[in-house]
């Protein structure tokens, strides 16, 4: 500038002889290198080298209770593999598990493994095991995530698909897990800039894949329902939605809507012209025994409300009334879980997906309605907690309850839980204030049967998805006491001794008496209509399903009986003694059973 005259009275600058390095430069204006790409970058070998990165924790837990994704791209074929985790620790068990299925089964050796060195990357049993196989880990420089871009890439790739068809067939983001999944299997048959006119399927297993056999993600589906999991006059499929492709065999993984879990079948028929889900309750009153009750409050505050089948609210905008309901998507408390095939760690039976695929080439066959004697080839998972025996009467929503061949007796159950909770004052319908969020509920149903299996009652119980609740939030502390079972013993042995009396006694909806600390709010139950002025209910007390219910109760039952004279022993804190004209009382307590 002043050589050229641009500015005046300044005086020509002195060539410095040191360093030419200015500090204040550098602090105020030093970016990072950039990543050229490499043209001489070394060709590898299929499943030579390995990527791997995880993703999460999601915003919503995926229908087996994952939060996070682990992908394993392979460097030489671009062919991907996903687990979905329910903690960063299980994808250790999921990497040792996938090694070693490329090596025995397609006779490839790993050396080298990249990953961005996080600590579910860094364990030392982790090294222990590549040292053991020879393999070299290869650590990315930290916060430069252009030097994992190989999985990084992947991941946004296989988010972006996922995510993709979600969307477009309506579906919760609870199914995230199952998208990607199918994502990926996808991914691999779709050609591959590793190697050209090729699909990472056909480099890995060397022979072009069929894709005669792929259908519509979260398309409508009907299942054929075992012939030892049904009676002579149910119906013989159930309705489902597709979830995609089971690893290893010729079998489609379908959500059963009615039975809330992911069953795996070849017996499948497709109606791709109907995506997500369709509405469940039907639509007219059926009789007079129905749900309508007259104007009626569930709290002391004057708020009008009434019991209808119909469980929608008054004025409600189309946009409301078209979108998907997340109470058809939840998980239901019947044991029953996502099922998932033997390598991935989501499991609460088996690991999700093995990477070499069966070709599915056949022609996907029904089976023969008319034949009582073929037996489906269907998978039905289950979780080691499940309930043997599930009486295959009792409806699993609150459409088949009102709607069902014994919807008389669903209903009286119904309107006895509704009365219940009216009487205890568990709600208040309100207006839902800002910043606040609802948490849903479900109608649970069970037939109580006597020893001879004869019907002795109907139960409905009305319970809140807690599992959407935020800590800190609308819950706190969980932890509720039980009583020891060497208290227990104790107590039985010492009646015996002295010949005491021993009663026993079960407090009915104990949950219902427990008063509420936090601001918890639930969305309006099926089956329940309120005025158009309010949009939610405020829980006053306790119900089932919250995560502080128990301890809710525990506290509620602990004030009265310190309050008639009680008190708490300190070897155990659901012992409770006391003295009564000589004689000595005790009081033992598990949850809503008395003794």
């Amino acid at each position: 500038m002043i050589s050229k005259g641009m500015i005046k009275d300044a005086k020509k600058p002195e060539k410095l002889s040191g360093s030419s390095v200015c500090q204040g430069c550098l602090e105020g204006k030093m970016v990072q290198r950039p990543f050229p790409s490499n043209p001489n970058k070394r060709h590898y070998d299929p499943f030579e080298l390995l990527h791997i990165d995880t993703c999460g924790p999601m915003e919503v837990d995926s229908l087996g209770g994952s939060k996070y994704l682990l992908l394993i791209v392979d460097e030489g074929s671009g062919c991907m593999k996903g687990f979905s985790l329910r903690a960063k620790s299980d994808s250790e068990e999921c990497i040792k598990k996938y090694i070693m299925a490329v090596q025995t089964q397609f006779d490839y050796k790993v050396k080298f493994v990249r990953h961005d060195g996080a600590r579910e990357f860094a364990a030392n049993s982790l090294k222990a095991f590549y040292d053991d196989q020879g393999i070299e880990q290869q650590v990315t420089v930290p916060y430069a995530h252009q030097t994992n871009g190989t999985a990084e890439r992947a991941i946004r790739t296989t988010v972006t698909i996922g995510r993709s068809m979600l969307h477009y067939a309506k579906l919760d983001k609870c199914f995230w897990a199952e998208a990607a999944m199918t994502a990926i299997y996808i991914k691999n048959r779709l050609p591959s800039p590793k190697c050209q006119d090729q699909t990472p399927f056909e480099i890995v297993n060397g022979f072009r894949p069929s894709v005669k056999h792929m259908r519509v993600f979260g398309c409508r589906t009907f299942v054929l329902t075992p012939k030892e999991k049904r009676s002579k006059w149910d119906p013989k499929a159930r309705e489902g939605l597709f979830m995609g492709y089971e690893e290893g065999s010729k079998a489609y993984r379908v959500y059963d809507i009615e039975a809330d879990q992911v069953v795996i079948s070849r017996d499948v028929t497709f109606d791709e012209s109907t995506l997500g889900f369709s509405p469940r309750l039907p639509q007219e009153i059926v009789d007079d025994t129905a749900l309508d009750i007259e104007s009626m409050n569930i709290s002391d505050e004057p708020h009008p409300m009434q019991f209808k089948q119909t469980g929608k609210r008054k004025s409600r905008s189309n946009s409301q009334e078209q979108a998907p309901q997340r109470t058809l998507l939840e998980r239901r408390g019947t044991g029953l879980e996502e099922a998932s095939a033997p390598d991935d760690s989501e499991s609460h039976q088996a690991k999700r997906r093995s990477s070499a695929r069966d070709n599915l080439d056949e022609e996907q066959k029904g089976s023969d309605e008319d034949n009582e004697d073929a037996t489906p080839q269907v998978f039905w998972r289950a979780s080691a907690n499940a309930v043997e025996g599930t009486d295959l009467s009792e409806p699993t929503t609150f459409g088949g309850a009102v709607g069902g061949p014994d919807q008389v007796h669903w209903r009286k159950a119904i309107c006895a839980e509704l009365d219940s909770m009216k009487l205890r004052g568990v709600f208040r319908a309100t207006k839902l204030p800002s910043g606040q969020h609802t948490i849903g509920t479900k109608w649970v149903f069970k037939i109580k049967r006597k020893a001879d299996g004869s019907i002795e009652k109907y139960k409905a119980r009305l319970v809140a998805k807690g599992f959407k609740q935020k800590y800190g939030i609308d819950y706190t502390e969980t932890f509720s006491p039980v009583v020891k079972y060497v208290t227990l013993r104790m107590v039985v042995a010492i009646t015996k001794y002295f010949g005491w009396t021993l009663d026993q006694l079960d407090v009915v909806t104990a949950f219902l008496y427990g008063e509420m600390k936090e601001k918890v709010f639930c969305a309006i139950p099926e089956g329940v209509e309120v005025d158009e002025d309010f949009d939610c209910f405020e829980l006053v007390k306790a119900i089932y399903g919250l995560k502080q219910a128990s301890r809710v109760w525990n506290e509620t039952f602990h004030e009265f009986v310190c309050s008639i004279g009680f008190q708490v022993s300190d070897f155990d804190p659901c012992l409770y003694l006391k003295i009564t004209s000589g004689e000595c009382v005790l009081l033992l307590v598990y949850v809503d059973d008395v003794l």
